[in-house]
């Protein structure tokens, strides 16, 4: 039997299993993908001894980092039920040609971070990846030299429409507040930014086209319908907790894993850590940093326990 199994492979999963790995703990990492959210991340300048990189180059490292030190990640895979039974853990899944798969351990550390939010407008559904993205790192490239928009008020937002500057002919930023709610310093790029035209106070209505995205509509902030010609949409207007996999997990109002400043939860032996929890300000290196903390509460836990 593992004593670990780690859900997640992004900043708190990879960073807790470079720990796992010199405490010598028979564990694995199960994944459906490599990177999560820090993959998808645009220009990153705020990791301690890098003083510029991108989230695809960062998450990367991680990975190279991970397999130094012989972690083993089973990538592909879809974890869809984590269950305690007696003093061990069961968790069931779908591997990545659809069979189903079942692991026991002693200890879970849940770092299942976070997915996009979608405007439930009409058109969303319908051109999801033949115009829409929710991933402007994954999808931006396929948008050279075109116009194309995105939707959104805070960093991921700016950072994507500053991204698509270096790609697109233009780029609409749809605000629907009067003030962004990043950081100054992505904020004044975006402003000085020549082919970026923000508009604020705009609520995005619907996304139009026949077998591709044209055009998006929005209400202005007099309720008139405004439309212009886009051939993409980049959807950045917020983030919801993976948190669905446990039953009887404590979760808070927005859904997040409630855990304490050891990364535990309510149930004995399952640890959470990163985007997925309560614990405040969404950023890479806090993630990292909690991922490592949940990793060595599991070690005591094992200690008295197993």
């Amino acid at each position: 039997m593992l004593d670990l199994v780690i859900v997640g492979a992004s900043a708190a999963g990879l960073s807790a299993s470079i720990y796992a790995a010199r405490r010598r703990l028979n564990f694995k990492i199960i994944s459906a993908d490599i990177g999560g959210e820090v993959a998808t991340s645009g220009e990153i300048e705020n990791w301690p001894g890098i003083i510029h990189t991108d989230g695809l180059s960062l998450a990367d490292k991680f990975k190279e980092h991970a397999k130094a030190n012989k972690v083993v990640i089973e990538d592909g895979k879809w974890v869809s039920e984590i269950k305690k039974q007696d003093n061990i853990f069961l968790i069931f899944g779908k591997n990545p040609d659809g069979s189903l798969f079942e692991e026991k351990t002693k200890t879970v550390l849940v770092a299942t971070g976070v997915h996009s939010k979608e405007l439930n407008i009409t058109g969303e559904k319908e051109f999801r990846n033949k115009g829409v993205s929710y991933c402007t790192v994954c999808d931006g490239p396929l948008f050279s030299g075109q116009v194309v928009a995105t939707i959104g008020a805070g960093n991921s937002a700016l950072e994507s429409a500053l991204m698509m500057s270096g790609i697109a002919s233009k780029v609409y930023l749809i605000n629907k507040y009067p003030a962004f709610k990043g950081e100054d310093v992505l904020i004044n790029k975006v402003k000085s930014a020549s082919n970026i035209e923000i508009i604020y106070e705009a609520m995005t209505s619907a996304i139009l086209g026949e077998n591709f995205v044209s055009a998006l509509e929005y209400k202005n902030k007099v309720g008139e319908t405004q439309k212009i010609e886009v051939k993409g949409v980049f959807v950045h207007i917020g983030q919801l907790p993976n948190s669905s996999l446990v039953g009887g997990i404590e979760l808070d109002e927005t859904k997040q894993i409630k855990v304490n400043l050891r990364g535990e939860t309510n149930i004995a032996g399952l640890f959470a850590a990163g985007d997925v929890t309560n614990i405040p300000y969404k950023q890479i290196v806090i993630a990292a940093g909690q991922g490592v903390t949940a990793l060595l509460s599991a070690v005591d836990y094992l200690n008295k326990n197993h």
